[in-house]
């Protein structure tokens, strides 16, 4: 079997506002298929995905994103941004400097999020789409309303973000905090400490505090985010329906928060299917199942 991507050389390029680190895996003339990450995880988490899509004649991109692992800021002097809008132009520049028009899109946590908003507003550059989770696409008048209490209680760590005692602590403690985020996302995935400690590594990355936190700020509308984005995130906060081939995905033991696929179904109004995983499968599904995964990737490829 092919290795993983991660296991190559890491490659990188100018893309945006960023310099990119990414794997690459399979044919270079293969269909482009890139693999987008959430948080707390990295590009480790499509190890075993890649070599099956390489196996299969795609070329495997899968890119640190902002504030992870050796993706780095060209300049000093730009916002430490972590909203929705930003992670997803990060997406098109990267396209944008491989020379890739067209590319399927497959991710979980932040990464579908990103690969949603690149298939509702960027439709022709989308191939095909594999999101976990479903429809992620919020806004900050959305992140503003309350939940009911339990579900409050599973985003226990947004409101630690939101002061500067969480900011404090997540720089100070985050191996033992992102560890314990693994823990209760995926309560049944027996991980071991060298799988996270691989991943681990990328939370080193200079930015990565200052990522995370405006994220979850700027969710809540705690944070600014950057004028430039304004228009992007005018259009995400009207729920823009996605319209190429999709498959969504949900792990049976998902402990994250998540819709669950009822209340996004009429989201996706192209090709769609929805698959439940089962046998424990937790939040970072494509690690957790990544046969399952890759067969996703495979089946949207074919409906796109």
């Amino acid at each position: 079997m092919a290795k993983a991507a991660s296991a190559e050389p890491l490659k990188t390029v100018q893309a945006g506002v960023l310099e990119i680190s990414y794997a690459e895996a399979g044919p270079a003339a293969g269909p482009p298929v890139i693999l987008l990450h959430g948080w707390p995880y990295d590009i480790h988490a499509f190890d075993a995905v890649a070599p099956i899509l390489a196996a299969a004649g795609q070329r495997v991109i899968v890119p640190y994103l902002r504030g992870y692992g050796a993706t780095r800021f060209l300049a000093a002097d730009t916002l430490r941004n972590g909203q929705p809008a930003a992670l997803a132009m990060d997406a098109i520049a990267l396209m944008d400097a491989l020379k890739i028009e067209r590319a399927l899109l497959g991710g979980f946590d932040w990464g579908a999020r990103t690969a949603d908003i690149v298939a509702a507003l960027w439709p022709e550059r989308v191939k095909a789409l594999v999101a976990v989770s479903g429809y992620l696409i919020g806004s900050q008048a959305a992140g503003k309303q309350p939940l009911p209490p339990q579900a409050e209680l599973q985003w226990w760590y947004q409101f630690y973000f939101a002061t500067e005692r969480g900011r404090l602590g997540y720089d100070q403690n985050r191996h033992d905090f992102n560890k314990l985020i693994w823990q209760l996302a995926s309560p049944k995935w027996q991980f071991d400490d060298a799988t996270y400690d691989r991943s681990a590594a990328a939370f080193d990355n200079p930015d990565h505090v200052a990522i995370v936190i405006h994220n979850y700020r700027w969710r809540m509308g705690l944070a600014e985010g950057e004028p430039r984005y304004d228009a992007i995130e005018q259009r995400l906060a009207t729920g823009p329906a996605i319209g190429v081939p999709t498959i969504t995905m949900e792990g049976d033991a998902n402990g994250a928060p998540h819709p669950p696929p009822a209340a996004y179904r009429a989201k996706f109004t192209g090709k769609y299917e929805h698959r439940t995983i089962g046998g424990g499968i937790g939040h970072n599904l494509p690690q957790e199942a990544p046969k399952d995964f890759a067969q996703a990737v495979l089946d949207a490829s074919r409906l796109g």
